[in-house]
């Protein structure tokens, strides 16, 4: 069994963390002796045993000797559980191969210099950028405290997310409508503006996958949405968040939702009208969101983008012209090509009779 081998299982493992383990990265063990995998496991939720200590535990025999594989560097502090450092040396392990540096300042290395200077081998490095990009939104709120946050667009080729008389149920096909569950199983939240829920009402759930829901956070500057929405109607309220202006924290109806279990909350102005976008992510992340999912509309995701907020873009593209409907960053300006928001395409798939487009936040100097 070669490294890579051995660190692609690590990465699947990791992956039966997603939803669960946020804002704690997605991480999996795989323990080789002689070439034969004699454990696995998988951090399974927030705040319980790491990966190493699961895949040690789960061994079919000692591991004195053995290789273990690691998507992200072991811990070398004291944070809800030991450091996984001092396990491995005590269990005498021989060799330690690495996908990626824990970004956390408080490991940063530490824990690779600690596991050499005990006398084990550490190769760093293997399937790197898999590791990176699998716990990308623990690398950025971990770096920055603030979230990592995903635009998803669901429109026309020619780029409109609803017609001139405001129809946008469906532009895109069911199977791109299944991935757009499955990233809302993905992330901690999935935020839209109060245009959305009058228009759509939508549930802001996971149906059409397995997986957890994540929590829903709703714009509405006014508090005009309908008490009677689908976001309200769920009996896990206590996860439906709504940003409002202080002002109207002092209506009626920000009382009528605060008593039945909804969060609400004042946001000031950002840039010209729209609640200030930053400190409303700075008290999501204070409440654990690691990443958020955009799914609209329009005006939100062009404030979004016009603040530089967009780390990721999701855009499904149906196979349809509407023409003179409703654009997807319609509300955002740019006044020449040299300072248009720049990203890089990331993969390009066909998802049922639709296209899937993914791309990045391109870097400033690239």
């Amino acid at each position: 069994m070669t490294d890579e081998q051995a660190m692609r299982r690590a990465l699947d493992l990791a992956m039966n963390g997603t939803g669960k383990v946020s804002p704690n990265p997605r991480v999996g063990a795989v323990i080789v002796h002689n070439g034969e995998i004699i454990g696995e496991g998988w951090h399974h939720e927030f705040g319980g045993p790491h990966a190493e200590v699961e895949a040690i535990r789960n061994s079919t025999r000692a591991v004195e000797g053995a290789t273990l594989y690691v998507n992200l560097e072991p811990c070398n502090h004291f944070g809800k559980t030991p450091p996984c450092t001092n396990l491995l040396i005590e269990k005498k392990f021989q060799r330690v191969v690495i996908g990626m540096n824990d970004p956390n300042p408080e490991v940063s290395g530490q824990g690779i210099a600690q596991l050499r200077e005990a006398g084990i081998e550490v190769t760093t490095g293997v399937l790197e950028e898999d590791a990176q990009w699998i716990n990308r939104f623990f690398t950025k709120y971990i770096t920055t405290g603030q979230p990592y946050i995903i635009a998803k667009i669901a429109q026309s080729m020619d780029g409109c997310i609803a017609t001139v008389y405001g129809q946008s149920k469906w532009i895109t096909g069911e199977e791109s409508r299944k991935v757009t569950h499955a990233l809302r199983a993905e992330v901690d939240a999935v935020l839209v503006g109060a245009v959305t829920v009058a228009k759509d009402d939508p549930e802001l759930t996971v149906r059409l996958v397995e997986g957890r829901n994540p929590k829903r956070v709703i714009l509405d500057s006014e508090l005009a949405m309908s008490l009677k929405s689908k976001v309200f109607s769920e009996e896990d309220r206590h996860n439906t968040f709504v940003f409002c202006t202080p002002a109207a924290m002092a209506k009626q109806k920000a009382t009528a939702l605060k008593i039945s279990g909804v969060n609400v909350f004042p946001a000031g102005s950002g840039t010209g009208d729209y609640l200030s976008l930053r400190a409303i992510l700075e008290q999501l992340a204070s409440k654990n969101v690691a990443s958020i999912l955009v799914e609209g509309g329009s005006r939100v995701f062009s404030s979004f983008a016009q603040e530089n907020l967009i780390d990721e873009l999701h855009i499904f593209t149906a196979p349809i012209l509407v023409g003179s409907g409703l654009h997807s960053f319609s509300s955002l300006s740019t006044p020449s090509l040299q300072i248009a928001k720049k990203f890089m395409f990331k993969s390009l798939n066909p998802c049922g009779v639709d296209m899937h487009s993914v791309a990045v936040r391109r870097p400033p100097t690239a």
